[in-house]
């Protein structure tokens, strides 16, 4: 995948991003609303598997500095069906990164690939569910006490979907 922004460039992972993206998941920040932070042993593997062997997530790097800012979470999970999510590096936090990124990839998946339906979940009711409601992603449900932080306390898993007809009434896609 390539795509562009103004200020973003959308690609595929490569191995020399690794340790770009251990600053993105190796900080406890960061990943306060997933999982402990990743070593950069971890990073490097889950970079190979997941981001570049099962094409399961794409790369947002800064135009400016042509450092990888983001990581996209983007795959199928069933025909026309696709799955979205993001971390992006805290020093790129609430300067429109994040949304501009995923903006970015929710029109090509409608426009491109024909997508039926995106979908993202998330814990963190702060600023993944105000991002998803940016995006035009509706409510889908909560997952009561589904899942745990990272202290081990039982949290509440918030989900977000939009389909194509509700993509297309505020965007020309069709």
């Amino acid at each position: 995948m390539y795509l562009e922004t103004q200020r973003i460039l959308i690609r595929d992972f490569k191995p020399e991003d690794a340790a770009d993206l251990q600053d993105i998941l190796g900080d406890s920040e960061t990943m306060a609303h997933c999982e402990p932070p990743y070593s950069l042993e971890k990073t490097k593997n889950f970079l190979e598997e997941f981001c570049i062997r099962r094409k399961g997530a794409v790369a947002a790097v800064h135009k400016e500095s042509n450092k990888v800012i983001g990581y996209i979470l983007f795959h199928s999970v069933e025909e026309d069906v696709y799955e979205i999510g993001w971390f992006f590096n805290k020093q790129y936090w609430r300067q429109g990164y994040a949304y501009e990124s995923c903006s970015r990839v929710i029109a090509y998946a409608f426009g491109e690939l024909q997508a039926h339906k995106i979908f993202a979940e998330s814990t963190d009711t702060a600023k993944s569910v105000p991002l998803m409601q940016k995006l035009g992603m509706n409510p889908e449900g909560i997952q009561r006490s589904h899942t745990r932080d990272n202290d081990g306390n039982w949290t509440d898993m918030y989900l977000y979907g939009l389909l194509k007809e509700e993509f297309c009434d505020f965007q020309d896609c069709r």
